[in-house]
This record gives C-alpha cells, structure tokens and sequence, in this order.
C-alpha cells in the first residue's frame, strides 16, 4: 500500500549494477565465513575486541569530554595496553537495514556502515588493527588526522594493500582534535559506495568550557538502490535514490534526544561520492564551532541555521537547546528528503487523466497515474518489488509525515528521566496551528471569496 507520492520505477540499469556485484559479495560471505573459522594470527588484536578490566576509560573522563552518542551507530571498544589505546576493526561485508522492510548488503566495519566511531583524547598514543575480510585488498585512511606518513594508508603510495585475510597494524599519536573520518584507500568507488566508512573523534586534552551534555556523531552518505535490488550500484555518479543519516533513512534515524537547557555539539561528516548537503534545524540557531581542520576560535565562528557539509569533510555545530518540542533536522535538498524512487517519472503536474486509468488497466492491471494535482497524501494500493520502501518517511501525530531520506528529530523535554525516546512532544494548549473560524477571519478583516 502506498502513496500516490509513492511511484517507484525500477531503473534497467541500477538493477543491472547491483547484479554484476552479486558474484563478488557472494564471494564476500564466504570469505567472511572463512575467516570466521580461523584461528585470528594476531592476539593482540583479539584481546581488546571486548574491553575488559584494564580498560583505562575513567582516566579519560579526567580530560572533561562527554562520550560521544551515535544514532543507531555505535563507539569502537578499546582496551589500554603499555599506555597505548588499543582498537580493532574488522572490514568486511553485512546486511544494514536502511528502514523497515529494505535490507542493503554493504561492505562496513565491524558489522556496521558507518563504522564504530573511534574516540580518543588528543595525546593519545593509539594502535589500530585492521583485519580484512573482504574478497579484495584494502587499506585504511585517517582523514584529516596528523600523523607519519607511513601510516597514512594509502594502498600503493605509502603502504602495500592489505590482503584479504590478513590484518595491519597502524600506530600513531594524536595531535590534535576534533571531528575526523576514516575510510579505505584502494577501490574507493567500490568499497566507499558500499559504506566502508566511520568517525573518528579526537577530544581535547583540555576540558571545554563551557561544557558540552550532548555530543552526536553522524554520517552522511548517499545510495542508488534499485527497487527491488540489494546491493548499491556504486557506478552512479548523480542519480542517487536513498540518502541516510548513519546508513539510516527516516523513519528508521533515531531522534536526537536532549533536555531543555542543554549545550549540544552535532558532529556531521560526508563521505558520500558527489553531494554537499545543506543541514537544516528547526527551531533553534546554531554557530559552526569546528572543520575537519580543527575548532574554529571562539571571534571567528558564526551564526546559522542551516550549515552545507561538502564532500569529503566534516562540520561540527553547538546549540543550547532552549526551546522545547520536536524540532526537524534535515537536509535542505528536497529530493534528499524523499526515500527510494526512480527518477524516470514523467511531469504529470496540471495533466487530467480522466479515465486514463481505467482504459490503460485494461493492458495493465497495476497502472496508476501519478503527480496530477501533486503527490502529498493521501493512501492508495500499488504493488512494489520486495525489499522496497516508500518515498514518503512515517506517521506522525498530525498524520503522514511527507518526507524521508536525510530526515531525523530533536527533542527537545523539560523533564526527562533519561534520552530514551520520550514520544511525540505534548504541545501546550493554544499552540498548535489550526483551521481559522469564519468568526475569527471576520474579526481579524480577511475576507475569503469563493
């Protein structure tokens, strides 16, 4: 059952992409079934996949950070081995389900696209294992992070590739902080456009002041997945159909949860293939505090309610979140907002299909125009391919919410026992807008002909 908004048009040649991908990712399952039976030849690495009781994380909350929140992602455990940080990823393929009823096959790290962010304080000496249980080789990049060239990670230039099965080891320390990422440096088409990318959260030695409740990592990426398909065609290079906050699309992206009063940092990365997305909050301004080039001073920052994330960076923004309710939070490119569609649909804006319909359903049972008199709204019965979603987002407490993609919430409470979802915002009486009376427009000297 979908929307009259809700046209998808299975695109030839995106399907055609995700099946010529479909030999490799199944090689990929059984390469990562593989590697799952074997004896991991790096102990070092296995130790700290589960922190345990040399876990130095009290130490850290003496630096004076917050932790780091990731919707529907999550923080990369590490353990403290001889005074050094010790992390693991794990690169190979898995399945992320985008929304309820679509499932993607991806490439991540760690079960994840996004990866687990890294978090560590400026200072840090960090080890970082990388294991490698993809069909092809791979190799890992800090972007943004300061450190020997060696161990900058990129295949062929200053390192060799890491070969499928094997693990690297990269070590280095922090010499800086802010918002950073990292991703892979071999077949960056390939792996990039199946997710293989995260965060990488360096925090200042020095306590902020003023101190920061609420810090909020997410990754902005953009798909071309076929109705019907499972795989991203990573061969696109404009014509992308799902757009996501930490590989989620609305409804499936978590609501930034926060309590009035509190000081908010959103940490926002793109590591998408073409797109610059100009992030929009409601209800509240903003300043840009941070790049991927570190904190901007204080004299130098400035004011916004929308900030664009181009390519290949990050943006980092501070708010006080002082005005209670649920506050959208959205890319400002509309068809960034819409969930997955084909992009062939033809312009029916102002057309009168009349019985069109009845008479084309004649040869085609499922045929339905579309987009006459707009396409918000209302419900209406179409068949889609399985593993499909609709353009529109979800419900909400006014009814069908009319977007989707780059889409999420913050909730903003007066009371809040914790930052679990505390539902729809009740609004007070008197603030909801609402229809006009005929007394209230005569009142007021509108007059309303027809």
């Amino acid at each position: 059952m979908v929307s009259r908004r809700k046209m998808l048009v299975v695109g030839a040649g995106a399907l055609a992409g995700g099946v010529a991908m479909a030999a490799g990712l199944e090689g990929a399952r059984s390469e990562e079934q593989g590697a799952e039976q074997r004896e991991h030849e790096d102990a070092p690495a296995q130790e700290m996949v589960a922190p345990g009781a040399n876990d130095a994380r009290a130490a850290d909350g003496a630096a004076g950070y917050v932790p780091v929140v990731v919707p529907n992602g999550s923080t990369l455990p590490w353990r403290l081995v001889d005074g050094v940080k010790v992390y693991h990823l794990v690169a190979g393929p898995l399945t992320r389900e985008f929304a309820p009823g679509l499932e993607v096959d991806c490439w991540g790290y760690n079960g994840s696209t996004p990866g687990p962010v890294i978090e560590a304080v400026e200072g840090d000496r960090v080890r970082i294992y990388v294991s490698n249980r993809l069909p092809e080789p791979t190799s890992v990049h800090w972007h943004g992070i300061l450190l020997p060239n060696g161990m900058d990670g990129v295949a062929g230039l200053t390192q060799k590739p890491i070969p499928s099965g094997a693990t690297f080891k990269y070590e280095f320390t922090l010499r800086q902080s802010g918002s950073f990422m990292y991703h892979p440096h071999f077949d960056e088409m390939l792996q990039m456009g199946m997710g293989m990318m995260g965060m990488f959260v360096i925090h200042p030695r020095e306590p902020q002041e003023p101190r920061i409740d609420r810090d909020f990592a997410i990754m902005l990426a953009e798909w071309a997945i076929a109705p019907g398909a499972r795989r991203a065609n990573t061969t696109v290079m404009n014509d992308f159909n799902l757009l996501t906050l930490n590989s989620k699309v609305y409804p499936a992206t978590e609501p930034l949860v926060v309590r009035r009063g509190d000081r908010v940092r959103i940490r926002l990365g793109n590591l998408g293939p073409t797109d610059h997305h100009p992030l929009h909050l409601h209800g509240h301004k903003f300043r840009v505090v941070g790049t991927d080039g570190g904190a901007i001073p204080q004299g130098a920052q400035w004011p916004e309610t929308s900030i664009l994330v181009p390519v290949g960076t990050t943006r980092d923004i501070e708010l006080v979140a002082d005005q209670p309710g649920d506050w959208a939070f959205h890319c400002h490119m509309t068809h960034h907002t819409m969930n997955q569609m084909g992009h062939g649909l033809p312009n029916m804006l102002g057309v009168k299909s009349r019985d069109l319909d009845a008479k084309v359903q004649g040869l085609l049972p499922d045929y339905m125009s579309m987009g006459g008199g707009g396409v918000g709204g209302g419900e209406m019965a179409m068949r889609m391919p399985p593993n499909t979603i609709t353009m529109l987002g979800g419900k909400g407490p006014f009814g069908p919410i009319d977007m989707g993609g780059m889409f999420t919430v913050l909730k903003v409470r007066d009371h809040l026992e914790s930052y679990a979802d505390p539902g729809s915002y009740p609004h007070p009486p008197g603030t909801v807008a609402s229809p006009a009376s005929a007394a209230e427009l005569r009142a007021d000297g509108i007059h309303i002909k027809g």
